[in-house]
């Protein structure tokens, strides 16, 4: 049994938080360039508890959200989830994802509907990591490069304001697996039903140009400016009305994002990833995530399917360059 205690005090070299007291701006730096900015549990929950705590800091109104390295980040930790993903019938205990070490919590077992809705419904909330920025009530702002996969798209989607390399790639490799992510309603409201329709249906990654097309970013500019042009929004930011007269602002748009149903959203697919084990194949040559995990290895699976897709409409930039 995992401690998730003991992952988030790991999680802490994997994430920096950085203020700015004087001007208001808190930098959140996800600090694992050698696995893609890749988040484990530990980190999503550490990230939750970051985000919590500058809602209520006096001294922040603007938090950048940014990745060091290449990227701004591929997602969640595969290899991490590989015993929950398998097709094994034997029993996983997951309290360590949903922040329980209470011996005497009992996970459900493996084959209850409850065993993986247990799970999914949790990331439809707050402290899970994955919506995290939905309440929070100052600017949010994400600085996006290279990869923007899976759980870092949930960010991006949630936050304030979105500042891109022309670089990027934008989109969630699950839909190619599993065929769903827990952020879908908030995706189809900022990009709109029929481009979302396209990347949920093809599971093609979105270049930067074509997210500012459907509006989900602000600004895209080359790779050498992006830290510069980051900079130049949060300062603008920092510097317009007092923080009350933000937490108003962001008060009210919450209210709009609930008359639109946003939560609404999270807990839906909660429901609808909980039904996950009913999906049946209509081929054997069909991938999904849990087919031969301890086999070929979650990450060997994801890039071997990568290839049955034409090179630019490939996730791995390595793999969009082979013909």
């Amino acid at each position: 049994m995992k401690d998730y205690k003991d992952l988030i005090e790991e999680a802490k070299q994997f994430i920096r938080y950085d203020k700015d007291t004087v001007n208001k701006i808190a930098y959140l730096t996800f600090d694992r360039p050698e696995a893609q900015n890749a988040t484990t549990a530990g980190m999503r929950q550490l990230y939750g508890d970051l985000i919590h705590r500058a809602n209520t800091d006096d001294d922040v109104k603007v938090l950048v959200i940014r990745g060091e390295g290449e990227h701004f980040g591929s997602g969640g930790d595969l290899p991490e989830q590989a015993d929950m993903l398998s097709e094994s019938d034997e029993d996983v205990d997951l309290r360590w994802e949903i922040g329980i070490d209470d011996p005497d919590v009992k996970y459900p077992p493996k084959k209850s509907y409850r065993f993986l809705h247990t799970l999914t419904d949790h990331y439809s909330k707050t402290r899970a990591g994955c919506r995290s920025l939905q309440d929070f009530k100052k600017i949010s702002i994400v600085e996006a490069k290279g990869y923007c996969y899976g759980w870092h798209f949930y960010q991006a989607g949630d936050a304030d304001l979105v500042v891109s390399s022309d670089e990027a790639l934008f989109g969630h490799p699950a839909f190619r697996y599993v065929g769903w992510g827990p952020r879908m309603w908030t995706w189809i409201e900022m990009m709109g039903l029929r481009k979302f329709e396209e990347m949920l249906f093809t599971g093609r990654p979105f270049t930067a140009a074509e997210m500012q097309e459907c509006n989900f970013i602000n600004s895209v500019v080359p790779l050498a400016d992006l830290a510069s042009e980051t900079e130049k929004y949060a300062m603008a930011c920092a510097r317009t009305r007092p923080v009350d007269t933000v937490t108003a602002q962001k008060t009210y748009i919450e209210m709009y994002k609930q008359y639109r149903g946003e939560y609404l959203g999270s807990m839906l697919t909660g429901w609808l990833e909980g039904l996950l084990p009913l999906m049946k194949n209509d081929r054997v040559a069909d991938v999904q995530l849990g087919d031969n995990v301890f086999n070929e290895g979650l990450n060997n699976i994801v890039k071997n399917n990568d290839m049955n897709y034409p090179p630019e409409w490939r996730l791995s930039r390595s793999g969009r360059k082979k013909p």
